[in-house]
C-alpha cells in the first residue's frame, strides 16, 4: 500500500498522535534491531515521515499540539547515526537517505528550534571541513566518535531539506553561511557532490530573495581561470532554463564558454556548447543588439548580436555550432565536409569599411583546438593542412592571440611525426607535403606579422619544440621551414639560446644525417633571424660551438662559405663585448675578437691549484679553434685581389701567436702550469682536425692557403711539442686522471703524423726519433713491470700509458707508410716485443689508500678501474694485429721465448685463437674490434684443422654483435669485422658440408632475421661478398678468377639479396623518407658533404647485389655458370610462388617478390645464351599463362619480347601459348597479345617477315571475337600493329587478300563505333597506355626503367621504386663498367601517370522496397482485435501468461528522441524485454506509420507515458524519490563500461537525442553515466542499437538475480 495512504488511514482511525508515532518508530526500526537484520525499510519510514508532516500541518492549521519529547530523540539517536552509515551510490540507501532527510526535517519542524540549530550547524560543520580538506588549506581535524559521515552527499541532502526551514526561521540571515560552503564544494568537490550541490543545494538557496542568480555569478567568476571551467559550465548550464540571468554581454562568460569547447572532458564540451546554443537562440528570437559589458581595459569583445543582422548571424552561428558537432565524430570522412563553412567563417572575421565584422576570430581557433586535440590523428592532419593554408594574416586576429595558438596547439599537432609522411602520388625523395605547407606558411606568416612581435613569437615558438623533447623529423622539417623565411632582424640572446636547447633535443636523435641536416638548418635559421647588434661575436661563437663539426660546420662546406661571409658582411656590426673599447677604425671587429678570444683562453692561473689534475672540458678548444679558421677564411677571401699581402698574411699567425708561444715553453719552461699545456694541446688537436676539408667537400685556393700557412706555423713548434709529449709519456703519467691526458697525447701526435706525411722524409726525421725513443722507453717500462711482484698505482698507470703508446706506434706505422716508420730499429724491436708475454695480461687493482670510500690516492674512484685494466687489453690486441699483418721473420732469440706468430701457421695459430676466445670473454663489447681483427687473420689458417675450435669462436664473436645491438656507435664497425671473418674469401670457398658451412648458413640465417627489423644488417653481408667476389682494383684477370670461384657456392644467398627488401614500420620508413629526401638536396645541405654515406638504406641490398651481376660477363665460364645457376633459382623460387595458395593482392608480399624475381631475370638476359634460353624458355612461358598483377605482367612481356627478338627460333613454341587451353585466363591470352603489339621489335633482325606476320594474324583474328571484352580490346590492339606492319612490309598472297576485308572491318569499327561511351574511353586509353604507346623494349632497356619507371607507372608500392642515382653512387666500388645503361636515354615517359585502362562498369541499384528492408516482420492476427481501454489489463495478462512478473522496475526514457522509427524499435524492444514504461515526448507519435511500422503493435502491450522534455528535471527528481537510480546513455569523463556496470533493480534508462545526445543542462540530475564499449573507429552507435543493448543487459542481468534466489 502506498505510504500516503498508511498515514492517512492511521489518523482517522483517532489514537493518540503521540502512541501512534511511537509505535511507528517501534515498527519502522524492528528489522534494524533483530540481529542479522537487512537494511532499514525506506517504506515504513516513509509512513512515518508522512504522518509526522500531517500532525505538523494539523497543529499549524487546526491548533492541534503535538507535546512529545520523543522527537529529539528521534532525531538525534535514529535517523543522524544511520545517515551517517549511508552513501548516495548505492540505489536502495539513496531511496532510505532521501526518506530519513524528509523525516529529520518533519522532527525539526514539530520539534523545539534548539533541535534545527543543531543540526544545521552539524551540516555546515562537515561541508566546511570537506572544504577544507579538498583545497588542502588544512589538514583534516580528528572527527568525534560517530560524528562523521561517509558521504558527504547525505550531508547537501541534509541541507537541501532542512534549508527552506532554517531560512524561514532565520529570515534569510543563513544564507551568508551556506553559500560560499556550496560554492566551495562545487568547485574543488567530487563531480557527484558538485552534481548534487548544483541540483538541490543551489535551487534551495535561490528560493530566498538574499540570493540571487547574479549573486551567485558574481562569485564565481572570480574562481581560477581555466581549472574550475568544467564547473562553471555545470552551474552556468543548471541556470540556462531559468532564463533568470543573461550573461550575453559578460566577457567572463563567454572566455568560460571558449575554454568549455575545446576541454579534455565530453561532458563539458557538450555543457558550453549548449550555452552557445541557447546564447544563439535568445539573440536570434530577441532580434536586439548587445553591447559587451566590459571590467576592465584588457578585455575583448567575444560575442556581439546586431538586431538587422539577426538572421545572417543565426545562419553563421548555426554553422559554427554545426562544425563543432561535427568534430565529436572524430571520424575524417565526416569533418572534411564541413572544413569549407569553417573558411566562410573566418571570412566572417574580416572587418568591413567601418571596422565591424560579425565574428570574433577566437571562435575559430577555438574550432582548430578541438581538431588538434582529436583522438583521431587523421583529424588532427586534416586540421593542420586546413590551418596552415589560410592566410591567417589578413583576417582580424591579433598577433598575440595568435602567436600564442601557434606556439601552443599548432606546434603540438606539428610534433607528431606522422604527419611527415609523403602523399602516396608524390615521388621518392620529395619533400612532405606538410613541409612545403610549413615553408609557405612560415614565409607568408613573417613577412605580414608586425615587426615588434617577431621576435617573441620565433622565441617561444623555438623554446616550444625545446620544452617538450621533440622527434627529429618535426625539428628538421620546421628548421627547413624556418630557414626559407627571408633575412630579418627579430631576436637576439634569448633566441641563440632557445635554438641551442632545440639542438640538445637533436644530438640525442641516432640518426646521423637526419641529426646533421637539422644542424645545418638551425644554423641557416641563425643567421637570417638573428639581429647582428643585440649579440655579440661571444654569443655567435658560443653557438657555433654547439653544432658538430663532423656533422654539418665543416670546413669547405657550403654552409661554411654561408657562415664566412655572413660573418664578414656583418663584422662591424656585432654589439661590443663587455669590457672591449671601441673598434679600431681599419682594425676588423672580427679579427680583434678572436685575437682576444685566443689570449684570453691561453690565460690560465700561475698555479694549477686542486683542479690542476683534472683535464679542461674540450668545448672550450673546440670554439676557439672554429673562430679562428673561420676569421683567418675571412681575412684571406676578402682581402685586396685575393693576394695575401705581407700584414695580411701574419692575421693568422698573429692569432696563433699565443698558442705557439706556449708550444715552444713546453718542454723548456720547468714552471709552464700543467693546465696551460693541456689547453695548448687541445686547441693544437681542434686546429688540425677543424682546418682539413671533408674529401667530398670544395677545397678552395684560398682554403688550401690558409691550411699551409696553419702547418707551417705547427711546424715551427713541433719539436718542441714532441719533446714535452715524449717527457709526459715516458715518465710522469702518474694518476688514474692522467690517462686522459695520455689520450690527449695520443690523439695530437696521430695529427702531427698526419700532418708530416705530407712534408716527406725531411720532416719525418722528427718523428722517426720521437718513435724511436717513445718506443724504447715503452719497452722499457713494460719489461720492468713484468720483473717486479708488487705494482703500486703510478707504476700500473706507467704500465697503460706504455701499452697504449706502443698501439699507437703501431696504427702509424700500418696508417702512413710514407713515413717509413716500419724501416727503424725501434719498430723491429716492437715487432719482437709484442709477442713477448703472456696474451690478454690484465692489471691487478691497486690497493685503495682509503678503503672507506672506495679511492686511489689521486682521489679517483675505484670502479673505474676495470675500464683500464680493459683498455690495456685492447691495446694488447691492438699491437698483435699489427703483428699478424706484417708476417716479419722473428730473430732466433725471441722465437725460443715466444710463440712465432708473424710467420702465421697451424702450429702458433692455435694458442692465438684461443687468446682471442679468452679475450672475447673478458673484454667488454665495446672494445673488441681489435681481437676480432685477428680472429680474420687466425680463422682461416685453422677452419680446417680446428673446425670446432673456429665455430666456436663465430659463436662467441656473434654473441659480441648482438650485445652491441643497441649501441649505433659500436655495433656497426663490429659488425661488419664479424662479417670479415665469419665471410672470409677463404671460408666462402668451402663447398663440403662441414660444420664450418653449416655455421655460415645459420648465420647468414640470423642476419637475415635481424634484418627483417633493422635496416642494414644485410647490406654489410652482401657488400662485403660482392667485393670479395669482384674486389675493386685487382690487377689481372686470373686474380679476379680466383676470388669469384666461391660465389657459385653462395647462389641462395644471392637469391635472397635479389629479393631482399622487408617491410617496414611506418616509422622506418618515413627516416628513409627523409634520409632519401636529404640525400636529394645535394650540397644545399652541408650534411650531405660532411657526413658520409652510411649505407643501410634497405634498398641498398638490392642495389648491390643487381651492380654486381651488371659486371658479369657471359663469355667468362665462372659467370656464365654462376648467372644460369642464379636464373634457376629466381625460376624456381617464381614456380614456388605460383604454387602458393598465399593471398596475391597488389603490392603484398607475394607481389612484390615476383616483382624482383622479375626485375632481376631482366638483367641477365643479354649475358644469357641460346642453348641455356633452350632449356627455361617453357617456364618463362608457363609464367605468362599464369595471373599476375599488372607490374609482373609488364616484366614478363617485356622479358618474352626481349627473347623472342633475341632468338627468333622461339616464335614458332610462342604460338602454342594460344593454344594451350581455351579456358585459360584472361589475364594470360592478354599477356600474350600484348607481346603481339611490340612485333616491329621481336621482327627486327629477321629479313623475311611475311610468314611470322600471317601466323600473327591467323592467330589473333579468333581472340578478336572472344566474349571477354578485355581480350577482345587486347586482340584488336595488336591485330592494329600486327597489320600496320604487313602493310609496311608490302605483303602479298591469297591470303591476305582474303583477310584484308576482315581485318580493315574490324579496324574501321573499332575506330568508329567505338568512340563514344564506355568502350570508346577503353579503346583510347589503351592505345595511349605507357606499354603500348611510348615504350621501346629495346631502346629503353636500362636500369632506370626496370626499377624505377615501371613501378611507377604500374601501381607499385613507391617502396619498391629505385631511383638510378643510386644505382650511380656505388658504381665505382666495382672493378668494370656496368653491362647495363644505369640512365634511361630521352624523357618520353616523363609526365605519365600510373593508370590502368580498364574501367570497371558501375552495376545499377536494385529497386527495394527501402521501408522493409532491415526490419523483421512479425504476423498479427490479433492485432485489430483488443479494444484500447483494456490495454492496461492485458499487458498485466500476458505478462503472467508468460510467467513474467508485472512489477517490472525499468524505465525508458525516449524523450530526447525525434524520430519516430527510432521511438518505434525502442517500444518494440522494451515491450520484448519487459520494461514497465516508455517515456516519450508526444503521446500521439504511437499513431505514426513510420513508428508502427517499427513497433509492430508493442505499443499496445507497453505503459507509454508522455513527459515533455521540458519536464524532464522535475520527472527525474521524482522518480529519484521514489527510489529510481537515474543512468545515462553517455560518454563521460566518469562513465562506467556497460561490461562491467550492474543494474539496480529500480533503474530509469534515459537515452539521448540523436545528434546531440544528452543536453548538458541534464547530466547533473544523472546518478549514473554508462558508456559503451567500442572497438572500431566510429565514435557512436544509433540510439535505438544503444538503448537496446542497455535494455537486454539489465534484462539479463535480472534474469541471473531470479535463477540464484532460492
Amino acid at each position: 500500500m502506498e505510504p500516503r495512504l498508511v498515514a492517512d488511514l492511521l489518523l482517522r482511525l483517532g489514537h493518540d498522535p503521540s502512541r501512534i508515532v511511537a509505535e511507528l518508530c517501534r515498527w519502522c526500526w524492528e528489522e534494524e534491531e533483530e540481529e542479522g537484520a537487512g537494511p532499514l525499510n525506506a517504506a515504513r519510514v516513509e509512513v512515518l515521515r508522512l504522518l509526522l508532516d500531517e500532525l505538523c500541518w494539523r497543529r499549524e492549521a487546526r491548533g492541534l499540539g503535538l507535546q512529545w519529547q520523543g522527537l529529539r530523540e528521534l532525531a538525534e539517536q535514529r535517523c543522524l547515526p544511520l545517515l551517517r552509515t549511508l552513501r548516495l551510490e548505492e540505489p536502495g540507501e539513496r531511496r532510505l537517505a532521501l526518506s530519513l532527510c524528509g523525516l529529520l526535517l518533519a522532527c525539526c519542524r514539530l520539534a523545539r528550534p534548539e533541535l534545527l540549530e543543531q543540526v544545521a550547524a552539524s551540516c555546515l560543520r562537515e561541508l566546511r571541513a570537506y572544504s577544507e580538506q579538498r583545497s588542502g588549506a588544512a589538514p583534516a581535524p580528528a572527527p568525534a566518535p560517530g560524528a562523521e559521515y561517509s558521504d558527504i552527499r547525505v550531508v547537501v541532502e541534509m541541507l537541501v531539506k532542512l534549508w527552506p526551514l532554517v531560512s524561514e526561521r532565520d529570515s534569510g540571515t543563513g544564507a551568508g553561511q551556506l553559500l560560499p560552503l556550496a560554492l566551495t564544494a562545487l568547485r574543488i568537490g567530487e563531480d557527484g557532490v558538485a552534481a548534487t550541490v548544483v541540483t538541490g543545494l543551489i535551487p534551495a538557496l535561490l528560493e530566498q530573495e538574499s540570493v540571487t542568480v547574479r549573486d551567485i555569478w558574481d562569485r564565481v567568476r572570480l574562481w581560477e581561470f581555466p581549472c574550475s571551467v568544467s564547473r562553471l559550465l555545470l552551474l552556468l548550464s543548471s541556470f540556462s532554463s531559468s532564463g533568470s540571468l543573461d550573461l550575453r554581454a559578460c566577457t567572463d562568460f563567454w572566455k568560460v564558454v571558449q575554454a568549455g569547447l575545446v576541454q579534455p572532458d565530453n561532458t563539458t564540451r557538450k555543457r558550453a556548447l549548449y550555452l552557445l546554443k541557447r546564447a544563439v537562440d535568445v539573440s536570434g528570437a530577441l532580434e536586439k543588439d548587445i553591447a559587451m559589458d566590459y571590467q576592465t581595459e584588457n578585455d575583448t569583445c567575444l560575442f556581439w548580436w546586431q538586431g538587422e543582422k539577426s538572421k545572417q548571424l543565426v545562419q553563421l552561428w548555426e554553422n559554427y555550432i554545426l562544425i563543432m558537432e561535427t568534430l565529436e565524430e572524430n571520424q575524417v570522412h565526416v569533418i572534411r565536409p564541413i572544413l569549407p563553412r569553417l573558411k566562410s567563417i573566418m571570412d566572417a572575421t574580416i572587418s568591413n569599411e567601418k571596422g565591424n565584422s560579425l565574428f570574433h576570430s577566437s571562435w575559430v581557433l577555438c574550432a582548430y583546438k578541438r581538431m588538434f586535440a582529436s583522438e583521431n590523428k587523421t583529424v588532427i592532419k586534416e586540421g593542420l593542412f586546413h590551418f596552415l593554408d589560410l592566410d591567417v594574416m589578413k583576417y582580424s586576429i591579433r598577433t598575440q592571440e595568435l602567436s600564442c595558438f601557434f606556439c601552443g596547439p599548432v606546434m603540438d599537432a606539428l610534433s607528431e611525426s606522422t604527419f611527415y609522411s609523403r602523399s602516396p602520388e608524390q615521388m621518392i625523395g620529395s619533400c612532405p607535403v606538410l613541409g612545403v605547407k610549413l615553408q609557405t606558411f612560415f614565409v607568408d606568416f613573417m613577412e605580414n606579422m608586425p615587426l615588434e612581435f617577431k621576435g617573441d613569437f620565433l622565441t617561444k615558438m623555438i623554446k616550444s619544440m625545446a620544452i617538450k623533447h621533440w622527434c627529429a623529423i618535426p625539428i628538421f622539417f620546421i628548421s627547413q621551414a624556418l630557414e626559407h623565411i627571408p633575412s630579418c632582424k627579430t631576436w637576439g640572446v634569448e633566441g641563440l639560446q632557445a635554438l641551442r636547447e632545440v639542438l640538445c633535443c637533436t644530438l640525442a636523435n641516432h640518426q646521423i644525417l637526419l641529426r646533421g641536416a637539422t644542424q645545418c638548418f638551425l644554423l641557416q635559421t641563425a643567421m637570417h633571424l638573428t639581429n647582428v647588434k643585440m649579440v655579440t661575436l661571444s654569443d655567435i661563437a658560443s653557438f657555433l660551438a654547439s653544432i658538430r663539426t663532423e656533422e654539418a660546420l665543416t670546413r669547405g662546406t657550403k654552409l661554411w662559405m654561408e657562415v664566412r661571409e655572413w660573418l664578414h658582411s656583418n663584422n662591424r656590426s656585432f654589439k661590443l663585448e663587455d669590457s672591449a673599447t671601441e673598434l679600431h677604425l681599419k682594425r676588423p671587429a672580427l679579427c680583434t675578437y678572436v685575437q682576444n678570444l685566443v689570449k684570453q683562453y691561453m690565460k690560465v692561473p700561475v698555479t694549477d691549484g686542486e683542479k690542476g689534475s683534472y683535464l679542461p672540458d674540450l668545448f672550450e678548444a673546440q670554439l676557439v679553434a672554429r673562430m679562428i679558421l673561420l676569421a683567418a677564411d675571412v681575412e684571406e677571401q676578402h682581402c685586396t685581389d685575393g693576394v695575401i699581402d705581407g700584414r695580411d698574411q701574419n692575421a693568422l699567425v698573429c692569432f696563433l701567436q699565443p698558442l705557439l708561444n706556449a708550444l715552444t715553453k713546453l718542454n723548456t719552461h720547468a714552471y709552464l702550469p700543467l693546465l696551460k699545456a693541456d689547453k695548448s694541446l687541445q686547441l693544437l688537436l681542434k686546429l688540425l682536425e677543424m682546418s682539413v676539408p671533408k674529401h667530398n667537400a670544395t677545397t678552395s685556393e684560398g682554403s688550401l692557403r690558409i691550411l699551409n700557412v696553419l702547418q707551417e706555423c705547427i711546424m715551427s713548434s713541433v719539436e718542441q711539442v714532441l719533446e714535452y709529449a715524449l717527457r709526459r709519456l715516458t715518465s710522469e703519467l702518474q694518476t688514474v686522471l692522467d690517462l686522459d691526458r695520455c689520450n690527449l697525447y695520443l690523439a695530437v701526435l696521430s695529427e702531427l703524423a698526419k700532418m708530416l706525411s705530407l712534408f716527406g722524409p725531411m720532416r719525418g726525421s722528427w718523428m722517426w726519433r720521437f718513435i724511436s725513443s717513445l718506443t724504447q722507453a715503452s719497452i722499457r717500462h713494460l719489461q720492468a713491470a713484468n720483473d717486479e711482484k708488487l705494482l703500486k698505482l703510478g707504476r700500473q698507470i706507467q704500465m697503460v700509458a706504455a701499452r697504449a703508446s706502443l698501439a699507437w706506434v703501431c696504427k702509424m706505422t700500418a696508417q702512413y707508410p710514407e713515413l717509413l716508420l716500419d724501416s727503424l730499429d725501434a719498430v723491429k724491436s716492437l715487432e719482437n716485443f709484442i709477442l713477448i708475454g703472456p696474451f690478454n695480461q690484465n692489471l691487478e687493482k691497486p690497493s685503495c689508500c682509503n678503503e672507506n670510500n672506495g679511492l686511489f690516492e689521486d682521489g679517483s674512484s675505484v670502479k673505474g678501474w676495470g675500464k683500464v685494466s680493459t683498455q690495456y687489453v685492447h691495446d694488447q690486441w691492438v699491437c698483435i694485429y699489427f703483428m699478424l699483418k706484417k708476417s716479419v721473420p722473428l730473430q732466433e732469440h725471441v722465437a725460443k721465448k715466444s710463440r712465432d706468430l708473424s710467420s702465421l701457421n697451424v702450429e702458433n695459430a692455435v694458442p692465438m685463437l684461443h687468446a682471442c676466445i679468452e679475450a672475447l670473454n673478458i673484454v667488454p663489447a665495446d672494445q673488441v674490434l681489435p681481437i676480432l681483427q685477428c680472429m680474420r687473420i687466425v680463422v682461416p689458417k685453422l677452419y680446417r684443422s680446428e673446425e670446432s675450435l673456429c665455430v666456436k669462436s663465430l659463436d662467441l664473436a656473434w654473441k659480441v654483435v648482438v650485445d652491441l645491438n643497441s649501441n649505433q656507435l659500436r655495433f656497426w664497425p663490429t659488425l661488419s669485422a664479424f662479417v670479415h671473418i665469419a665471410f672470409h674469401h677463404q671460408l666462402l670457398g668451402i663447398t663440403e658440408e662441414c660444420p664450418i658451412r653449416v655455421k655460415l648458413k645459420e648465420i647468414i640465417s640470423k642476419l637475415l632475421n635481424i634484418s627483417q627489423s633493422k635496416t642494414g644488417v644485410f647490406n654489410v653481408l652482401i657488400t662485403h661478398c660482392c667485393q670479395t667476389w669482384l674486389p675493386p682494383g685487382s690487377g689481372t684477370n686470373d686474380s679476379l678468377q680466383n676470388y669469384f670461384m666461391s660465389a657459385e657456392h653462395h647462389v641462395d644467398l644471392f637469391v635472397e639479396a635479389c629479393l631482399f627488401g622487408p617491410v617496414f614500420r611506418k616509422d622506418q620508413r618515413l627516416i628513409q623518407d627523409v634520409h632519401a629526401y636529404i640525400e636529394l638536396l645535394g650540397d644545399d645541405c652541408a650534411a650531405n658533404m660532411a657526413t658520409e654515406n652510411e649505407n643501410r638504406d634497405d634498398q641498398s641490398v638490392r642495389i648491390w647485389a643487381i651492380n654486381f651481376l651488371c659486371q658479369l660477363n657471359g663469355s667468362n665460364l665462372l659467370h656464365k655458370k654462376f648467372m644460369e645457376n642464379l636464373v634457376k633459382k629466381l625460376l624456381e623460387k617464381e614456380d614456388e610462388l605460383r604454387n602458393t595458395k598465399g593471398r596475391y593482392y597488389v603490392n603484398s608480399m607475394m607481389h612484390r617478390l615476383k616483382n624482383r624475381i622479375w626485375q632481376t631475370l631482366l638483367v641477365l638476359l643479354p649475358q644469357l645464351d641460346q642453348v641455356f634460353l633452350i632449356g627455361i624458355i617453357e617456364t618463362v612461358f608457363r609464367s605468362g599463362l599464369s595471373d599476375n598483377q599488372a607490374s609482373v605482367k609488364y616484366l614478363i612481356e617485356w622479358f618474352i619480347i626481349l627473347v623472342l627478338q633475341k632468338c627468333p627460333e622461339f616464335i614458332d613454341s610462342f604460338w602454342k601459348c594460344f593454344s594451350y587451353n581455351p579456358d585459360n585466363s584472361k589475364t594470360s591470352i592478354c599477356t600474350f597479345l600484348a607481346i603481339l603489339v611490340h612485333i616491329n621489335v621481336i621482327l627486327k633482325n629477321i629479313s623475311e617477315k611475311g610468314q611470322y606476320l600471317k601466323k600473327a594474324l591467323s592467330v589473333i583474328l579468333p581472340w578478336c571475337l572472344n566474349h571477354n571484352f578485355s581480350v577482345r580490346l587486347y586482340a584488336l590492339l595488336a591485330l592494329q600493329k600486327v597489320w600496320e606492319a604487313c602493310l609496311l612490309s608490302k605483303l602479298e598472297g591469297e591470303e591476305l587478300q582474303f583477310l584484308e576485308p576482315i581485318i580493315e572491318s574490324c579496324l574501321e569499327q573499332v575506330g568508329q563505333k567505338q568512340t563514344t561511351g564506355n568502350a570508346g574511353r577503353n579503346w583510347q586509353r589503351i592505345q595511349d597506355h605507357f606499354f603500348f604507346g611510348k615504350f621501346q623494349p629495346v631502346e629503353d632497356y636500362s636500369l632506370e626503367t626496370i626499377f624505377y619507371i615501371f613501378p611507377s607507372l604500374s601501381d607499385v608500392i613507391e617502396d619498391e621504386w629505385i631511383p638510378a642515382w643510386k644505382f650511380s653512387r656505388i658504381v665505382d666500388h666495382f672493378p668494370f663498367s656496368s653491362s647495363v645503361n644505369v640512365f634511361k636515354l630521352g624523357n618520353q615517359f616523363h609526365g605519365m601517370k600510373a593508370t590502368d585502362w580498364v574501367q570497371q562498369d558501375k552495376g545499377h541499384d536494385i529497386d527495394q522496397d527501402t521501408d522493409w528492408t532491415d526490419i523483421q516482420k512479425k504476423i498479427m492476427p490479433w492485432k485489430n482485435n483488443i479494444p484500447d481501454q483494456h490495454l492496461k489489463l492485458l499487458h498485466q495478462e500476458r505478462a503472467m501468461m508468460f510467467g513474467r512478473s508485472t512489477n517490472s522496475t525499468l524505465i525508458v526514457v525516449a524523450s530526447l528522441i525525434d524520430k519516430s522509427t527510432n521511438l518505434g524499435g525502442l517500444c518494440r524492444t522494451s515491450e520484448i524485454f519487459g520494461a514497465s514504461a516508455l517515456v516519450v515526448s508526444n503521446i500521439h507519435c504511437v499513431n505514426d506509420k513510420l513508428f508502427q511500422a517499427l513497433s509492430v503493435s508493442a505499443e499496445q502491450w507497453l505503459t507509454v507515458i508522455e513527459v515533455r522534455p521540458d519536464q524532464l528535471i522535475d520527472y527525474l527528481q521524482q522518480k529519484k524519490t521514489e527510489g529510481h537510480t537515474i543512468i545515462g546513455v553517455e560518454q563521460t569523463a566518469n562513465s562506467q563500461d556497460l561490461a562491467h556496470y550492474s543494474f539496480p533493480d529500480k533503474t530509469l534508462l534515459l537515452l539521448g537525442n540523436e545528434r546531440e545526445g544528452i543536453p548538458a543542462n541534464l547530466i547533473q540530475h544523472l546518478d549514473v553515466c554508462v558508456e559503451i564499449p567500442q572497438c572500431g573507429i566510429i565514435r557512436s552507435l544509433n540510439v535505438h542499437v544503444s538503448g537496446a543493448l542497455l535494455v537486454w543487459e539489465y534484462t539479463r542481468q535480472q534474469m541471473m538475480k531470479q535463477s540464484v534466489r532460492p
